[in-house]
């Protein structure tokens, strides 16, 4: 008959005997075998009927009542009498303390847990759960493989960006007299916008090659299924995806188009101050106190406030009048991204995009021109965002995410520990683990 105390303790196929108080303060519990399916040869099946020797084994358990635990199990080693059995003598064993085991199967789960869903280091697991860090490191590789599906649903939108894992590595070719890069320490994630499956994968090495290998080892159905791809302006990418996905639809993100255009307003204000003024710009020069205005949002600041930035940059001589043809033409671009998630007909769309152009030209700046270039080269792209509204804000977080584990493990010598870590961490809301109910 099962005890109370063996329903607290929770080892199926071990009742508990008595419990003593040990020299640490935690309790010792005492447990004997009380699953008949122990008795069965692990080889054959077999049920032995002859006991060869008694032996007690102390395998380690989670903390009960926030109390470490000692067990020490008394158990009995079996002589198999089957002649065709290679087995001579077996152990009892059960599902949570298998033969040999010095941990419990449940101390070993909620150690690769913490790491995967807990959102630990291997490190703090570890000290956690009282287990080394090759023991702990198993555990979450365990634990992820049974959390993890091998391949991912599909998804109507994807998302393509890249992240940083270090430095580069090189080597200088004595034959060729180049250095050469040996290790790329770029990684492309895939993303899943819109679903809930966060990051879907990563492969090492900012290539073309590398993203078009990782589509095409998904089924043909899963290709079929996506419908649009969220990139930002990468040649690399769109170059992948026209290749292994050209039914989808490539989407470029406006936040990159935008970024794009306060770059062309630096471009301009360094390269006039240091043609002007002959060295470069600092505090005290007015177009450098103007610079986090220029490239902050114009709905977000007074007008009165941007009246008087306007003016003083009209007033600046021949420093002024570029950089406020940078910041126009800056303004009319986010002024036709404007129009994304309003359904705008054709009509619309043509007019801003002819003042935009109009803008670039009429500068005669070399920057903004080569910005109206790229936006012309990428319209395409732009133009399905203004139809679709898509972006790769999704992807974005997921980097962010990506970062922040890296910067908690102080870094990752295996790219491989390190993609399975960042999956883990990036799909822990789809797998329930940040509800808190």
């Amino acid at each position: 008959m099962v005890n109370d105390t063996t329903r607290l303790l929770g080892l199926d196929g071990l009742a508990v005997t008595r419990v003593e108080d040990g020299h640490d303060g935690g309790p010792v519990v005492y447990l004997e075998t009380a699953d008949a399916r122990a008795q069965a040869c692990p080889v054959c099946g077999v049920d032995a009927v002859r006991v060869k020797e008694w032996i007690t084994t102390g395998p380690r358990d989670l903390p009960v009542a926030g109390r470490t635990v000692g067990l020490r199990w008394r158990k009995r080693r079996w002589v198999c009498d089957r002649a065709d059995c290679p087995r001579g003598t077996f152990t009892e064993q059960v599902e949570q303390v298998p033969a040999r085991a010095r941990i419990t199967t449940r101390l070993r789960a909620a150690a690769g847990a913490a790491v995967g869903d807990g959102g630990r280091t291997i490190v703090q697991s570890a000290r956690d759960h009282g287990l080394s860090w090759p023991v702990t490191a198993a555990a979450f590789a365990a634990h992820a493989a049974r959390v993890l599906p091998e391949q991912p649903d599909p998804v109507a939108v994807l998302g393509i960006d890249e992240t940083r894992r270090g430095r580069p590595r090189w080597q200088y070719n004595t034959e060729l007299g180049v250095w050469e890069m040996t290790v790329d320490r770029w990684h492309v994630g895939f993303v899943d916008i819109g679903g809930g499956q966060g990051l879907l994968g990563q492969v090492e090495g900012r290539t073309a090659q590398s993203v078009i290998d990782w589509i095409n080892g998904r089924s043909p159905d899963w290709r079929a299924a996506v419908g649009h791809v969220a990139i930002d302006m990468c040649t690399v990418f769109k170059a992948a995806i026209t290749s292994a996905l050209p039914h989808a639809t490539l989407v470029v993100d406006h936040f990159h188009v935008v970024q794009l255009a306060n770059k062309v307003i630096d471009e301009v204000r360094c390269r006039r101050t240091a043609q002007v003024r002959g060295r470069r710009g600092r505090s005290g020069d007015r177009e450098w106190d103007l610079r986090n205005k220029l490239t902050a949002n114009v709905e977000n600041r007074d007008r009165d406030k941007t009246r008087a930035m306007v003016a003083e940059l009209a007033d600046l001589g021949e420093i002024g009048p570029p950089i406020l043809a940078a910041w126009l033409a800056k303004e009319e671009l986010r002024h036709l991204l404007a129009l994304a998630r309003t359904h705008p007909d054709r009509h619309q769309i043509s007019q801003r995009l002819f003042r935009f152009y109009s803008i670039c030209a009429d500068g005669g700046v070399p920057e903004v021109q080569r910005l109206a270039t790229t936006v012309q080269t990428w319209w395409p792209q732009i133009e399905a965002f203004l139809h679709t509204g898509i972006t790769n804000a999704t992807s974005e977080g997921i980097n962010r995410i990506v970062k922040l584990e890296a910067r908690t493990a102080y870094g990752f010598r295996n790219p491989t520990n390190q993609r399975l870590r960042t999956r883990c961490a990036t799909t822990r809301r789809a797998r329930g683990c940040l509800n808190p109910a």
